[in-house]
């Protein structure tokens, strides 16, 4: 199988913050990877550096096959092409802890608009596959809601709708469930579940230890802003081979 997602020692400081300390990390088509740590380990900095909402300090970044081009400007690293991370990112699928669905539009025109808009594809078929997409994940009858008449749950689903519109390589899902109350988890997890289910690309901060440990095809330890451990779920949630990690998978796995 192909590489959707590599990352080679990337390296991320905020201020004297160094949060990532060259961490590197390959997803290949239809894996699904769980990120999990303690707050503050660099989770959400590592997934957010992958489509460059964060620039990296050092390291690289490719997307099936296709390396991200940086340059040093006035002393700061950046990307050298802005057009190619447009691009990249129109290649994945993001989902954050905050839904950030458009108010003034309805569920079916928060879908389609970047398919329409950034992918210039035809509005009739954008359509016809966000009417499938949101069927999918349970939203059929709320494609004339506003955000505002949705639960928090709801919410979320339509957000997952909106980056599977995008025909993504890649689904990154940063703390999917940590806003919502906990009766509405549980519908989110569902929709993800069949999406890995479906051979979908995902790598997922997440720290639903339970979860992670029945969708993943590999976990990821991370602490102090470095791998720490890595390796099928068995062993990462059954086995650790690592004291810290241990001690964090017993503190959480059973809650």
């Amino acid at each position: 199988m192909n590489l959707a997602v590599a990352v080679t020692d990337l390296r991320k400081s905020f201020g004297r913050n160094e949060v990532l300390k060259g961490v590197s990390l390959a997803a290949r088509e239809g894996e699904v990877i769980s990120i999990i740590g303690a707050s503050g380990s660099g989770k959400s900095t590592l997934l957010r550096c992958i489509p460059m909402l964060e620039v990296p300090d050092g390291g690289e970044v490719a997307i099936a096959g296709e390396t991200i081009r940086m340059r040093e400007r006035h002393g700061r690293r950046e990307p050298a092409d802005a057009a190619q991370v447009n691009r990249i990112r129109g290649e994945l699928g993001f989902v954050f802890q905050t839904f950030n669905l458009w108010a003034h539009m309805t569920v079916l025109q928060n879908v389609i608009e970047a398919p329409v808009h950034v992918q210039k594809r035809p509005r009739a078929e954008c359509v016809a596959e966000a009417r499938d997409i949101l069927e999918k994940v349970g939203l059929g009858e709320k494609l004339d809601a506003y955000p505002a008449h949705l639960s928090g749950g709801q919410q979320q689903r339509a957000a997952i709708a909106r980056a599977l519109a995008m025909r993504p390589k890649a689904l990154l899902f940063d703390e999917p469930t940590s806003a919502l109350d906990p009766e509405l988890v549980g519908e989110v997890l569902r929709v993800m579940r069949a999406l890995a289910a479906e051979g979908r690309t995902m790598l997922i901060v997440t720290h639903e230890m339970g979860f992670a440990a029945e969708v993943s095809t590999r976990a990821v330890f991370l602490a102090d802003g470095r791998i720490e451990e890595e390796g099928p779920p068995a062993q990462v949630f059954g086995d650790p081979l690592t004291e810290r990690c241990r001690q964090f998978v017993g503190r959480h796995l059973n809650r």
